[in-house]
């Protein structure tokens, strides 16, 4: 018993801090992708759950990676107020649009270009959080805009909106002379009469 007393000491040190960690660690939630034309701006959306409150020493950081796995580059950064990127290819083209007291902690991305293809990494640390998932979305931007499920669903409505109007119309159309032709029966009988 005394030995299994002294293994439970040696032991328990190193199974705290594990459980510890597994209880307190920053989630980070975000688009796996994100498809936008070339020329126009994108949020990329980060929001967080973490198991403490939202602390005054609360980080966030965007990076970025290029398609061709080159070096990361710093996007921004949040600590007490947002930090643009002093220079590098974000430089006057990244603006916070999160908010840190609703968990979220997006960014918007202004004039895309294809050299931004690539993917974007949110970071998020919220003392005594400071270990957690990193979020990754991978940005993808074209040309013009693809025939998307959006484009197909709204043709799909449109065409029944209109297959709608036809039929109404038709229902109608064969009230009409369905009641014609019963008011010319009527007044052949009333003649006959």
């Amino acid at each position: 018993r005394a030995g299994m007393s002294s293994l439970l000491t040696v032991i328990s040190p190193c199974v705290c801090p594990a459980a510890l960690w597994l209880a307190a660690a920053v989630e980070v939630h975000t688009a796996k992708e994100v498809v936008a034309v070339n020329g126009t701006n994108q949020r990329l959306k980060c929001t967080f759950s973490s198991s403490s409150p939202v602390s005054q020493q609360l980080s966030v950081s965007w990076n970025f990676q290029p398609e061709d796995l080159s070096a990361h580059e710093p996007v921004f950064y949040f600590l007490k107020e947002p930090y643009q990127p002093p220079s590098g290819r974000f430089k006057d083209r990244v603006t916070w649009d999160g908010n840190i007291e609703r968990h979220d902690v997006s960014i918007m991305v202004w004039n895309l270009k294809p050299s931004d293809n690539g993917t974007f990494t949110c970071q998020v640390t919220n003392w005594p959080d400071v270990y957690g998932t990193i979020g990754e979305v991978r940005l993808r931007v074209v040309q013009k805009v693809s025939f998307s499920e959006i484009h197909f669903l709204a043709v799909a409505i449109g065409s029944a909106s209109g297959l709608m109007i036809i039929v109404v119309t038709a229902v109608i159309i064969c009230r009409q002379r369905r009641r014609k032709a019963r008011d010319r029966r009527l007044e052949a009988a009333d003649t006959e009469r």
